[in-house]
């Protein structure tokens, strides 16, 4: 996007001084106060979220993953099959590789940026479920997809988007995986925990008890991984195109958020018409339904990023015959 610029700019000869007047740049102390002031309110803000999410991280017993061992072993078995998904989108970059520092850093942001979803969707939902059926729908459609897709882009923008390694539009797509793989495995962790009988808090008794509710988010994962990619692959169209960054990064959050809401949806209803026509039981009706849906959207995803990966090499395939030519007309013209 071209700098908007004031008319004395404009019509100012080349070489006129037009600092403070309509043009600006860091000279004299104040300014360099200035400019140091505002990246200090930039960075409290961001500490002031990430603070924030990490007192609710506590509030609500996230951290049981790390402090009890067998919860941390079904949540890391429960988050699996998202981890691998998440890495080959990360495979499926074919500009430079994303570094492992800030994915790790995105994927602890996601963790941390969750917890915001975690209050507004336990805040909202009773207003919700007294209409029933629709009342649950509306709620998916209003309230879990829309905040929870806008908390994963926000993992993603706090960090990773500001940084030299947010090079291209498909690592959007990358960073927004690697944000919902963290969402998933606090979520899970959240589950597993508030799913165990007390009684069964230790030894085996845990791993029997928390074995269904772990298969179960562990298919609920991968989702979170699609839905924030989409979401994240717009986020970086629009880090490209700021002229339409807002509509941008509003049509990606509505299409992660109606996939996502859809799923949470139809999920039961599904379940149950497979369990009814093929007479088998929950988890396996369960898991033919999710496999059905995460398939057809994540054929979605990985045919849009396949179509940035081709018009990649074919530009770049272009750029490189255009020097092999230039570099032939000079070895001509020297001999």
């Amino acid at each position: 996007m071209s700098r908007r610029r004031d008319p004395v700019e404009e019509r100012a000869r080349d070489g006129t001084d037009l600092y403070d007047i309509a043009t600006w740049e860091r000279r004299g102390p104040l300014d360099a106060v200035s400019a140091g002031l505002y990246r200090l309110l930039v960075a409290s803000t961001r500490l002031f979220v990430v603070g924030v999410a990490l007192l609710i991280l506590v509030g609500i017993g996230g951290l049981s993953a790390i402090t009890d061992p067998q919860i941390g072993a079904l949540t890391l078995l429960s988050a699996l099959p998202a981890l691998a998904l998440a890495i080959y989108v990360r495979r499926t970059d074919v500009t430079s590789g994303e570094p492992l520092s800030v994915l790790v850093a995105t994927f602890l942001l996601g963790v941390l940026t969750a917890n915001f979803a975690a209050v507004l969707n336990s805040v909202t939902r009773p207003y919700f479920s007294v209409l029933g059926f629709v009342g649950n729908a509306l709620f998916f459609f209003l309230i879990v997809g829309p905040i929870e897709e806008t908390v994963k882009l926000l993992a993603v923008r706090l960090y990773a988007y500001g940084t030299d390694h947010f090079g291209a539009v498909v690592d959007g797509a990358v960073y927004g995986a690697v944000a919902g793989l963290g969402f998933a495995t606090i979520e899970n962790a959240l589950y597993i925990t508030q799913n165990l009988d007390a009684p069964m808090a230790s030894g085996l008794g845990l791993i029997g008890a928390g074995g269904g509710i772990t298969a179960i988010r562990a298919l609920a994962g991968p989702g979170h991984v699609i839905y924030s990619a989409f979401a994240g692959y717009y986020l970086g169209l629009a880090k490209f195109n700021p002229e339409n960054r807002g509509p941008i990064i509003i049509k990606g959050l509505l299409i992660a958020a109606l996939i996502h809401a859809t799923y949470n949806t139809t999920v039961g209803i599904g379940s149950a018409v497979i369990g009814l026509s093929t007479g088998l039981s929950q988890l396996p009706s369960f898991l033919i339904y999710v496999l059905i849906y995460d398939g057809v959207f994540g054929f979605i995803l990985f045919r849009k990023i396949r179509r940035y990966s081709r018009t990649y090499s074919e530009v770049h395939e272009e750029e490189d015959a255009k020097e092999s030519a230039i570099e032939a007309e000079l070895t001509e013209f020297e001999s």
